[in-house]
């Protein structure tokens, strides 16, 4: 409906005018509606001297309010530190190049040196937890490859990326499909802990319980009994 202004003109006081206006609505809008309110309360004896003072004011008593949005909420990088992984029948984790695979495997002494290193990072989750497991992100040593748990055919799998700017993962949103990266490490035990996929919880990283060199280190859920899900981690006593 449309409301002409002539309409309105005679039922205002002299002087005094009503229009209709699509732009936004400012303080000194606000302040300039309330001394014609004023006006029309107080009929035509009302003092233009007073109009001024009001104005200033409700200027002057404005208060400026800054309302700061937090950033969504992230995991946030704490620190690092080199170690070593064997599963409860001590096997090692070594890496495939060929493949890109890790493979979970019996060393002997003179073949130690093909066991994988990992930087481990870990990180202060975004919101209380009732857990006590820490979120953790697992890069090979003297690379720029990652572990991350990412979905194929419909099922969480365990994969290496290259990550190019490890600056990303200083500071990841919870709610970003990065949070691949993480894990939470539980510890179980002295040294001895599991690792639960961040992105898709209950799925965990596991070796295969039969001695078989082919068998990746994957991911598999908790319910299943023929995985390997204990891992020891086992830090270097120089760097």
């Amino acid at each position: 409906m449309e409301f002409e202004s002539n309409s309105w003109s005679s039922k205002l006081p002299q002087g005094l005018d009503v229009e209709i206006s699509h732009h936004p609505i400012t303080l000194r809008c606000v302040a300039n509606l309330i001394i014609a309110m004023e006006r029309l309360n107080g009929g035509k004896g009302f003092a233009l001297g007073r109009d001024e003072s009001l104005l200033n004011f409700l200027l002057e008593s404005a208060v400026e309010v800054v309302l700061e949005f937090n950033q969504a909420a992230a995991f946030s990088s704490k620190g690092e530190y080199e170690c070593s992984v064997t599963d409860s029948e001590n096997k090692c984790w070594v890496l495939n190049e060929g493949s890109m695979e890790l493979h979970a495997m019996m060393l002997q002494g003179g073949s130690s040196y093909h066991k994988v290193h990992l930087n481990l990072s870990t990180y202060i989750t975004p919101v209380p937890s009732e857990t006590k497991a820490r979120p953790v992100a697992l890069g090979i040593k003297g690379s720029n490859l990652y572990l991350s748990c990412i979905t194929s055919e419909g099922t969480p799998t365990l994969h290496l990326e290259e990550v190019a700017d490890k600056e990303q993962l200083k500071s990841i949103n919870h709610e970003s499909d990065m949070v691949r990266f993480l894990f939470y490490k539980q510890d179980t035990g002295v040294d001895i802990s599991t690792l639960e996929s961040a992105h898709y919880r209950n799925w965990f990283i596991s070796t295969a319980l039969q001695q078989d060199n082919t068998k990746m280190v994957n991911m598999c859920q908790s319910i299943l009994y023929n995985s390997m899900l204990f891992f020891i981690f086992v830090e270097p006593l120089f760097n």
